[in-house]
C-alpha cells in the first residue's frame, strides 16, 4: 500500500470536507507528475473498505491499465470497484450498479456526452473529477457540472520542496508560426504544421539535444507518425539510439521499447499521440517539442513529463515550436477556476500570459528580471522576446565555429572535467571559463557566473 505524501493527504481531506458540506461534484486539481492516481486509489480503498461501491472511468486504455495496477497495489477491494473506459461504460450504463463514488481521471474531458450520460445517470453519487488542468480549448468551464474545486499545490512549491525537478527551458525556434492554421476543434492543422516547419528542423533537434542535454534520456513529441519516424532516424544517424512509437505501434512492440528505454538501451523515444495524459514513461530528463499545440493541458503534459525529481536533477525542455510563447513557462503558477473563459484567452483566468524572453545567444527561455541572461550572461537587448528568428541557422553555424575554436584552446583535461557538467556543478573560475568556451558563450559569461558563485570578489 502506498504512503501518501502530505500534499496528497491534504487533497484527500479537502475532498472529504467538501463532500461533508454538501458538494456532490468536486474537481480536484493537481499538477502533472504529482501522483493523482495514488490519491484516487487511496480514496477508492477507503470507500470500498466501508463497503461502498466505486466507479472509475477514463478515456484511454493505457491509462486504465496503469490505474488498475495502482488500485490493486493499494489494496482496493476490486469486487466493489468497477473500472472501465468511458466509451464502454456509457454503452452499458443501465447495467451498472449504483456507485457511492464516481471517480473520473483526466476530467477536463468530462463535458463530453459519453461522460455526461454516466454522471447524469447517478444523481446521488459523489463525483470526484481529477485533472491537472481544469481547462478546455472550447473555453467552457467545468462549473457546467461541478460545484466545487480543490486546488493542488503550486508548481513553484512542489519544486522548492523537492516533489518536482527544477527546469531549464530552451526555445530555439524551428517553425514559422505565421503559417499555422487552426482546425475547427481549435487545434493546429497537421498540413500547416508540416509546411511551417523549417527544412532542417530534425537536424537542428539533434544538434540542440547534443549541445543542451547530451547523454540524457529524452522524449520527443512530434506532430504525426511520419515526423516521429524522421526524428528518430535523425538521432540514429547521429549515433544516438532512438525509437519512434505511435498509436499505430503494436502493443508488444511498444512495451518492448518502454522496457528498453527503462533499461537505458534507448536514449530517445520519439512519439506521436502517446505519453501525454497519464501515461508513464520512466527516466525522462529531457523533453523535446516538435509539436505545436493550442491546448494548455497538452502543453503542460508535454513539458512536465521531464520533471520527475531525482537528487541533483535539473530537467531540460527544448521547445522548437514556440509553445512557450502561447502559454508561458510550465513552472508558472496558474489560477485555476471552474468558470468559463474567453476562448481566445491564453491563460486559465482570462488574463494575458506574461511574456517570456529568449536569449539570442544560448536560446534559454525565462521571465526577464534584468539585462543579463541568467543562463549564459549575455547582454539582453530591449524587448528581446520569443519570436521566429530568420537568422537562427546562421547563429547555429557561428556557434559551431566558436565550439571548434574552443576545442583547440581548451586542453583535453579541462574539457573532460566540464563536458558532462552543468553550470551549477562547476567549482572554479577555470572550469567556468572552460565550460563557456566549450559552449560558445561570450567571455563575460564565466566572469558573471563566478561572481554570482562568490568565486570572484568585486
Amino acid at each position: 500500500m502506498f504512503q501518501l505524501r502530505n500534499y496528497q493527504l491534504e487533497a484527500v481531506n479537502a475532498a472529504r470536507d467538501s463532500a461533508t458540506t454538501g458538494h456532490k461534484c468536486i474537481v480536484i486539481q493537481s499538477p502533472p507528475r504529482t501522483g493523482k492516481t495514488v490519491i484516487m486509489a487511496d480514496i477508492a480503498r477507503t470507500a470500498t473498505a466501508q463497503n461502498n461501491r466505486v466507479l472509475f472511468m477514463v478515456h484511454r486504455s493505457e491509462i486504465l491499465e496503469q490505474a488498475k495496477a495502482t488500485f490493486t497495489a493499494n489494496e482496493v477491494n476490486m469486487k466493489l470497484c468497477k473500472m472501465g473506459m468511458v466509451q464502454t461504460l456509457t454503452r452499458h450504463v443501465d447495467e451498472l450498479k449504483p456507485p457511492a463514488i464516481i471517480i473520473v481521471d483526466e476530467a477536463h474531458h468530462v463535458l463530453a456526452k459519453s461522460y455526461r450520460r454516466i454522471i447524469d445517470h447517478f444523481p446521488n453519487s459523489l463525483k470526484l473529477l481529477f485533472t491537472a488542468t481544469p481547462w478546455r480549448m472550447d473555453g467552457k468551464g467545468l462549473n457546467v457540472i461541478a460545484d466545487d474545486i480543490i486546488l493542488g499545490k503550486p508548481i513553484s512549491w512542489l519544486i522548492e520542496n523537492g516533489f518536482l525537478a527544477p527546469v531549464d527551458y530552451y526555445a530555439p525556434s524551428g517553425i514559422d508560426s505565421t503559417q499555422l492554421k487552426v482546425k475547427r476543434n481549435g487545434e493546429f492543422d497537421e498540413k500547416s504544421i508540416d509546411e511551417a516547419m523549417k527544412p532542417k528542423i530534425y537536424g537542428d533537434a539533434v544538434h540542440h539535444y547534443q549541445r543542451l542535454a547530451k547523454g540524457k534520456q529524452a522524449i520527443a513529441y512530434a506532430y504525426n507518425v511520419a515526423s516521429a519516424q524522421r526524428l528518430a532516424d535523425a538521432f540514429n544517424a547521429a549515433g544516438i539510439t532512438a525509437r519512434a512509437v505511435s498509436g499505430k505501434t503494436k502493443k508488444d512492440d511498444r512495451k518492448q521499447i518502454v522496457a528498453d528505454y527503462r533499461a537505458g538501451k534507448i536514449r530517445i523515444v520519439t512519439n506521436a499521440e502517446l505519453f501525454t495524459e497519464g501515461l508513464d514513461l520512466p527516466n525522462v530528463d529531457c523533453v523535446i517539442m516538435l509539436r505545436p499545440t493550442q491546448s494548455l493541458s497538452l502543453y503542460l503534459q508535454f513539458a512536465m513529463r521531464s520533471m520527475n525529481p531525482r537528487k541533483g536533477k535539473r530537467a531540460i525542455i527544448i521547445d522548437h515550436v514556440n509553445n512557450v510563447e502561447r502559454f508561458g513557462l510550465p513552472t508558472a503558477d496558474r489560477e485555476w477556476t471552474l468558470t468559463s473563459r474567453n476562448k481566445r484567452s491564453k491563460s486559465s483566468n482570462g488574463t494575458p500570459i506574461k511574456s517570456v524572453t529568449v536569449c539570442p545567444e544560448c536560446f534559454a527561455t525565462f521571465y526577464r528580471k534584468g539585462d543579463i541572461c541568467p543562463f549564459c550572461g549575455a547582454e539582453l537587448k530591449e524587448n528581446v522576446q520569443i519570436a521566429v528568428d530568420p537568422n537562427a541557422e546562421l547563429k547555429k553555424v557561428e556557434a559551431n565555429k566558436r565550439l571548434a575554436m574552443a576545442k583547440k584552446v581548451i586542453d583535453d583535461r579541462a574539457l573532460e572535467k566540464v563536458a558532462d557538467k552543468r553550470p551549477a556543478e562547476l567549482k572554479s573560475y577555470a572550469e567556468l571559463k572552460a565550460y563557456g568556451k566549450l559552449h560558445g558563450y561570450k567571455p563575460g559569461w564565466a566572469y558573471f557566473q563566478a561572481k554570482m558563485k562568490g568565486l570572484i570578489r568585486a
